[in-house]
């Protein structure tokens, strides 16, 4: 059969990595219309980094006629890669994201690519089907969840496909790329509030989902009027009366108002265990303090009297010596009697059915900010007489990833929530489906012809309209239940109600925030909840067609000759199927009508989630083994269906936990880098991509490890052989050093991988010689496993920086030796001379070239800062590699770049060596934890590119004026 020319994609060569992860990093900051503001999702990729990857998925290097043996112009290859590069740069910017010229010089180019492909394998047998060059493949990710990748598949211009295991996933990926294209174009047909200023805006744009937005504010307005209907005495005002401003003065300027509750501040209570105090519930709380804003400081003290305690608001700055909170991490204390109460008691009492809660303060909105007021009996009481009904019965996990509080008696999803939580969900839950009969008549009103097919069955009439606002207000109503929960907080330096799932986990929360639903403050239907889904679904300009489906990976065919870009499970990192349950029975309970193959079961699948869960499997060795398992079985369906010109991106996201002295210690890594090459793909690339870092030096000896690594797999050749280790290491020896020099040095057109990612990207061209093979054969006959391949590869790249390899003089040898065990530190003299005499010098000539100072019987290493001023390599005798990239970071931060560059003009035959060493110093530093250390040499390495120009720009003018120019 003739094989497929396939020409390597830029991704398998080079990318603009800073600016990526700049894009990346900046992307975190931005919150209104961001599509993660949709819907909760877990671990979501950053748009900017799904999008610069998929653009490089998709389009040729420059330099693939040379692979394709057609013979190319080295320096013209760069130049178009820096083209592509240009093109990255401006694509991942946020501001750009729906920038029509720039995705459309990104399509243009990502057309050139597909159609020259299609020229390379116009003879192939399957030309017309593989290779048609009017129709771009499609795109899919098996593992979609929160959906950026389809999203961005689909604004690149291709026509998108998401599926997914989990409902909740395939429920926002179909409100990403599945309905706005199907109502692009339509103007609204709700009616606009009658209190709405916009009455005569007739003229409004309503391209894209524009109008589709407008509908979901309109009818969303419309379910927070009837819902105050109907609950709002849930929800009553405080009347400020001459009692409550004889006890605090400052409440004067409202005397007799009637301000809105933002929010409710409750203490969980649990029996004293003391038997003098048995009948009163002692309060369980973190943090007395509601406002620690400067100037408007408040907090809570609890008064004790001879009934037990009250909890009374105080302004100011708390007394010294005040109890900041009952709760410790060793367990928490009765105020009354000052008896512990460890955990365990706490959990019997919980169980036991006697944990309860009491309201500690009120906070409503004033005309000059917020009002902390005390709590009264009859505001306390309010909240008792809701009378939930219909409310979704699930159960919490037995165990479970990052669950806790089942062991303090809460069974149920319910249980999360207070009676009046309740009665608004379920409100609210239930005007969804009467705001979708009132969308129905409107839309058949205003003319639209009525095919009386659903959203489900293909329409795209007033029904199936009807399903999609419907659709859009059920997420509303899921950022609703993230907040109008008993897990959600009160955020005293911020003053506003936070959301439960601030962090991919359901621990025990002990003083809670309830919000209104019918305030201005954070929680509330109309801002946080319905004003965000609607930025976001305006943001959706697209009228390409997208398709969200639940699948299994393992076995689904949707996959078939189509980009496969994914972001799969993380092993054991997040539970996304217990954790979605949360939302699932809201979302369940607002649209089975809907979609009711979707809505079958009570709660998300879990059997067959992709997760290394010990508490499902048995045990830590059956929750790797069921990994590895299921995932090779996914990644080898992908393998096999994926479109053979394209190769397969994957990504990985570390959490902190897993890293240590530059090294991946978990074993998710490994495992999952075992699914992936037992899968019949061979690993080509690794990217590293974080999103944690605002500056080149912020952050650093904190999270040295990306947050995030794209693989880049193509399918293992058929004909693949195995090789012996020996040969794996012969071939490491001989590729390596030229793959490392191309990542430190640009050699490619790339700017050089900063230290901090060399370590992830370094592992690319590593795996790509391992895994290319069927197997890697040890002595006794075994296959290697990924394990031991990555050490190999991590020696191999430790070698290749080290300055003992051969690369260095013996000067910067011994100073390295010495770094690497005193550091800036002194030590003997006479174990330095020992080591100077092993590296071929002595301890007199270090000290003669002015790296070290000795006296009596001491030395050390001189700091960059003591270096000799205004040194001049030039007119420098013995120059050894340490001092001049020391005193290269010295110019660099005295002088900036040009300074830098002008240091390095007069030692060009040094820049190599020094760029060297300093990757293996900031390794070094990262390994010992040196934090201050590191940030000098990666800020060196940081700025290398505009220093190499500034020293090239000064030997060009010194050139000149040598000529008489």
């Amino acid at each position: 059969m003739t094989e497929i020319k396939s020409p390597k994609k830029l991704i398998e060569v080079a990318l603009p990595l800073d600016d990526i992860n700049a894009a990346a990093a900046r992307e975190k900051s931005i919150r209104h219309g961001h599509p993660s503001t949709l819907h909760l999702w877990w671990a979501r990729r950053p748009l900017a980094a799904a999008r610069a990857v998929l653009f490089a998925q998709l389009v040729n290097d420059p330099g693939y006629q040379r692979e394709l043996g057609y013979g190319v112009n080295k320096q013209e290859a760069e130049k178009k890669r820096e083209e592509l590069f240009d093109i990255i740069r401006e694509l991942v910017k946020w501001e750009n994201t729906n920038n029509e010229a720039v995705l459309e010089r990104a399509r243009k180019a990502i057309w050139e690519s597909w159609r020259e492909t299609c020229h390379l394998n116009r003879n192939h047998p399957q030309a017309a089907e593989l290779f048609d060059p009017e129709k771009l493949p499609a795109f899919h990710d098996p593992f979609a969840g929160g959906g950026a990748i389809p999203l961005e598949a689909q604004r690149l211009g291709m026509k998108a496909y998401a599926s997914d295991l989990n409902p909740v996933a395939v429920m926002i990926n179909k409100a990403m790329i599945e309905i706005p294209p199907k109502f692009a174009g339509r103007p609204p047909v709700g009616p606009l509030p009658a209190d709405d200023p916009r009455q005569d805006d007739h003229m409004k744009d309503w391209s894209g989902a524009r109008g589709l937005a407008e509908d979901v504010r309109r009818y969303g307005h419309w379910m927070r009027d009837e819902a105050f209907k109907r609950i709002g005495h849930l929800y009553p005002k405080v009347k400020i009366t001459p009692e409550m401003v004889a006890e605090r003065p400052d409440l004067k300027a409202y005397e007799g108002e009637e301000l809105t509750v933002i929010a409710w501040i409750w203490a969980r209570t649990v029996k004293s265990p003391n038997p003098a105090f048995s009948h009163v519930d002692v309060p369980l709380v973190r943090s007395f303090v509601l406002s620690s804003k400067k100037g408007k400081e408040a907090w809570v003290e609890p008064v004790i009297d001879a009934d037990g305690y009250n909890f009374e608001v105080r302004l100011g700055k708390p007394p010294v010596g005040y109890t900041e909170g009952t709760v410790k991490r060793t367990g928490a204390t009765c105020i009354i009697s000052q008896t512990p109460m460890p955990f365990k008691y706490i959990r019997h009492e919980a169980k036991s059915g006697r944990m309860a809660a009491k309201l500690m303060a009120v906070i409503a909105e004033g005309t000059k900010g917020r009002v902390f007021i005390s709590p009264s009996d009859q505001i306390g009481q309010i909240e008792r007489i809701a009378a939930p009904d219909d409310v979704p019965e699930t159960s919490l996990p037995d165990k479970a990833l990052s669950f806790r509080v089942q062991e303090y008696g809460m069974l149920k999803h319910r249980d999360l929530f207070t009676p009046r939580q309740l009665v608004a969900l379920t409100t609210f839950s239930d005007l969804v489906m009467e705001a979708r009969e009132r969308v129905i008549a409107d839309a058949i009103a205003a003319g639209i012809a009525d095919d009386g097919l659903g959203l489900d069955d293909g329409g795209s009439g007033p029904t199936a309209y009807g399903d999609a606002v419907s659709t859009y207000l059920a997420l509303v109503l899921g950022r609703g239940a993230d907040y109008w929960n008993s897990n959600a907080t009160w955020e005293p330096s911020g003053g506003f109600v936070a959301h439960a799932f601030t962090r991919q986990a359901i621990p025990m929360i002990w003083d809670y925030a309830e919000s209104s639903p019918f305030s201005n403050g954070s929680g509330n239907w109309e801002d946080t909840c319905l004003q965000w889904v609607v930025r976001v679904i305006q943001s959706f300009q697209s009228e390409i067609e997208g398709f969200s489906d639940q699948a299994d990976a393992q076995n689904q065919g949707i996959s078939h000759e189509k980009l496969i870009s994914t972001d799969p499970p993380y092993y054991d990192n997040i539970g996304y199927a217990d954790l979605s349950d949360f939302f699932y029975g809201w979302m369940r309970r607002t649209l089975k009508k809907i979609y009711s193959d979707l809505f079958a079961t009570i709660s998300v699948p879990k059997t067959d989630e992709l997760i290394a869960s010990p508490f499902r499997h048995g045990g830590a060795a059956n929750a790797e083994e069921f990994f590895i398992n299921g995932m090779s079985s996914a990644l080898s369906n992908i393998s096999n269906l994926g479109h053979p010109a394209f190769p397969v991106t994957i990504y990985y996201a570390f959490k902190q936990s897993e890293t240590k002295e530059d090294k991946t210690v978990s074993p998710g890594w490994v495992s999952f880098l075992d699914a992936v090459v037992h899968s019949g793909f061979s690993i080509d690339g690794t990217w590293p991509i974080r999103t944690e870092r605002g500056a080149r030096s912020v952050g650093l000896g904190t999270n040295s490890l990306a947050s995030s690594v794209v693989l880049v797999c193509r399918k293992r050749q058929s004909q693949a052989r195995c090789i012996s280790r020996r040969d794996l290491q012969r071939q490491l020896r001989e590729e390596m050093p030229e793959a490392l020099e191309d990542m430190i040095g640009g050699q490619t057109g790339q700017s050089p991988i900063a230290p901090v990612d060399l370590a992830q990207a370094a592992i690319g061209p590593g795996m790509a010689i391992y895994s290319k093979y069927e197997a890697v054969l040890n002595q006794d006959g075994s296959k290697m496993s990924v394990h031991d391949a990555l050490v190999l590869i991590n020696r191999a790249i430790t070698e290749y920086l080290s300055p003992e390899s051969g690369s260095f003089d013996a000067d910067t040898q011994f100073c390295s030796g010495w770094f690497e065990q005193y550091g800036w530190s002194t030590g003997q003299y006479g174990t330095a001379e020992t080591l100077a005499k092993a590296k071929g010098t002595s301890v007199d000539g270090v000290v003669e070239a002015g790296v070290l100072y000795a006296t009596g019987g001491k030395v050390r290493l001189l700091r960059w800062n003591e270096f000799e001023e205004g040194w001049d390599p030039t007119t420098d005798a013995r120059t050894p590699v340490w001092e001049a990239c020391h005193h290269m970071i010295r110019r660099l931060n005295e002088e900036g770049e040009s300074g830098a560059g002008e240091l390095l003009a007069k030692m060009p035959d040094k820049g190599e060596p020094i760029r060297q060493l300093a990757y293996h110093l900031y390794t070094l530093c990262e390994r010992k934890k040196w934090a201050e250390e590191a940030r000098a040499y990666n800020e060196l390495i940081a700025s290398w590119p505009a220093i190499v120009e500034a020293s090239h720009h000064i030997g060009h003018v010194n050139e000149q004026q040598g000529l008489g120019i």
